[in-house]
């Protein structure tokens, strides 16, 4: 990495010199450097809204850089390591669906975890390609779903010698990450594609002492979400490519979906931070892994929470484990996931991540400090002394492997109908439930649905869990497929 180009942020630069040269819009956003939209500016301020602009000649266009876009991507690249990274504003929904369907057609094959997002189980929906799940392997302390075991998904690869890729998370909302290099070498040789889905991974590229990357490990595509981890706004993402896969068609592939009206604030947001990085990555990582470590040193002091971290590794389905992530399991003082999470931000004004069934998860970042982490802890410790109680009865675990019966695209676009959740089972579920966040579905179009899947859904509708995915918004009713 040329650390002296890494100074450089060409959107940035651009967007300036368009600002200085007071140029009179006639073309869209309607509301014209925010004159048009007092309130909307009041609230955001003049400099956001002066810079919300179109694509034009000097500004480059996101569908087809050759200018500044381009520049700035070939920076990214160049900072992450990898041949090509492509700017992406509709989230890292859209680079997993855009890396999945780069490889994998309808009908050809692609092997996952079962516990990926939504997103990549929507790519399947949209491109037709069919899930060969490798289901992971579980904690039953934590009840949490970990890494793929690497005997699994030579099992997988051995039955599906036809599968076209491999889609690995690096890592898991908790923090799990499986053997990714070992991996991407079994699945190069029997010429299958490794995809990495990085949504939680961005400081791997710039950190010290944390997993490996995607694109050090050699992996073919990896999608990032620089907006968690990496300081951009929401909603924007980075695609990076190894080289492997043609760049003009994953350009193509991008474009069927991402908008043709890329947002500049979020373009230059990712240019800002992906400099920001490059420049003072180690430091910034360094300082975050110590905070996060300094956490869950003083929460496991509270009796009854466990912060989990690195002693959780096994070599296999936990291969590592990412230090930054403050996962911290909480059922045995009485009190699931989403109640503690509930009650941090009610009663204690704090937003954390999530909460699940047994687990909370505290996002780290440079944006924090060692006074917000004390009164994290603080607030921990309060939660356990004025709300504890006995964790007898509580549901113990937060994945259940699917039965699955038909590929995901059939089952959504299947005749179907609607029926009681309550009186849904031995039906083929032909939509997603699930809790967001972390937006792992608990069903997905396709699988049985089980006793076992509706005490879960139950328990969680219990507990406060923000379910979502039904037609039914109300989650009482679920659509099936209609049998013959």
């Amino acid at each position: 990495m040329d650390e002296q180009e890494q100074q450089k942020a060409p959107i940035l630069t651009a967007l300036q010199r368009y600002k200085s040269m007071r140029v009179v819009p006639f073309d869209v956003p309607g509301h014209k450097q925010g004159k048009g939209n007092r309130e909307l500016t009041e609230f955001l301020g003049e400099r956001c809204l002066a810079v919300d602009v179109n694509s034009m000649k000097p500004l480059d266009n996101l569908c087809h850089p050759v200018s500044v876009i381009h520049e700035a991507e070939q920076l990214a690249a160049d900072a992450f390591g990898a041949a090509h990274a492509f700017f992406m504003v509709n989230g890292t929904t859209s680079a997993v669906q855009s890396m999945i369907m780069s490889v994998c057609k309808r009908g050809e094959k692609i092997i996952m975890p079962r516990n990926v997002h939504r997103s990549a189980i929507n790519a399947l929906i949209i491109s037709g390609a069919i899930p060969v799940y490798v289901n992971p392997s579980t904690n039953h302390k934590l009840g949490i779903p970990l890494g793929m075991s690497l005997q699994d998904v030579k099992t997988a690869m051995e039955e599906h010698p036809d599968a076209k890729a491999v889609l690995v998370n690096n890592p898991t909302y908790y923090g799990i990450c499986s053997n990714l290099q070992e991996i991407t070498r079994l699945a190069h040789e029997a010429g299958m594609a490794v995809l990495v889905d990085e949504a939680h991974g961005t400081h791997f590229y710039f950190g010290e002492n944390l997993p490996i990357s995607a694109m050090a490990a050699g992996a073919d595509l990896a999608a990032v979400s620089m907006h968690k981890t990496g300081g951009s706004l929401t909603q924007s993402s980075f695609l990076l490519s190894n080289g492997r896969v043609k760049p003009g068609y994953i350009r193509q592939i991008i474009n069927l979906t991402q908008t043709t009206s890329g947002s500049y604030l979020l373009l230059s947001s990712l240019d800002i931070s992906r400099r920001n990085l490059a420049l003072h990555g180690k430091e910034i990582f360094r300082k975050v892994c110590e905070m996060a470590q300094y956490a869950r040193e003083e929460i496991n002091r509270i009796p009854g929470y466990y912060a989990f971290s690195t002693e959780l590794i096994d070599g296999d389905a936990v291969y590592d484990f990412d230090t930054t992530k403050l996962s911290v399991h909480t059922r045995d003082i009485g009190l699931a996931g989403i109640e503690v999470y509930d009650l941090l931000r009610d009663d204690y004004d704090i937003q954390i991540e999530f909460g699940d069934i047994g687990n909370i998860l505290a996002i780290i970042s440079v944006g924090d400090n060692d006074l917000a982490i004390e009164r994290l802890v603080s607030a921990l410790s309060e939660i356990r002394r004025r709300y504890a109680k006995d964790p007898k009865g509580m549901f113990d675990h937060e994945y259940i492997n699917p039965v699955v019966v038909m590929t995901p695209q059939e089952a959504f676009y299947a005749s179907k109908h609607g029926v009681p959740i309550a009186e849904s089972a031995g039906e083929i579920c032909s939509e997603f439930v699930m809790c967001y966040p972390p937006g792992i579905p608990i069903l997905a179009p396709g699988e049985w649905i089980t006793q076992e899947i509706l005490g879960y859904i139950a328990y969680a509708k219990e507990k406060g869990c923000f379910l979502t995915g039904t037609e039914d918004v109300r989650i009482e009713n679920i659509n099936v497929v209609t049998k013959d």
